[in-house]
């Protein structure tokens, strides 16, 4: 299964990531300490399929994927 993981300190919640994901990893969410903006959390890590379109388009570079 693949470790997608989201730097919330960097993620600016442009929305990027939901948007290129061809499978939906991703949602926008309001994340308790960051109360300013909404994050992008990969809720369904599971169906990743490592075609890494999120890294290669986080404009923050907040994204890192493993396998």
């Amino acid at each position: 299964m693949p470790k997608i993981k989201v730097d919330w300190s960097k993620c600016d919640g442009d929305g990027v990531c939901v948007e290129v994901c061809p499978v939906s990893v991703f949602e926008l969410q309001d994340i308790p300490e960051f109360k300013d903006s909404k994050k992008s959390n990969p809720v369904r890590a599971d169906d990743c399929i490592l075609c890494m379109a999120c890294v290669a388009q986080c404009p923050t570079e907040a994204i890192t994927v493993e396998e």
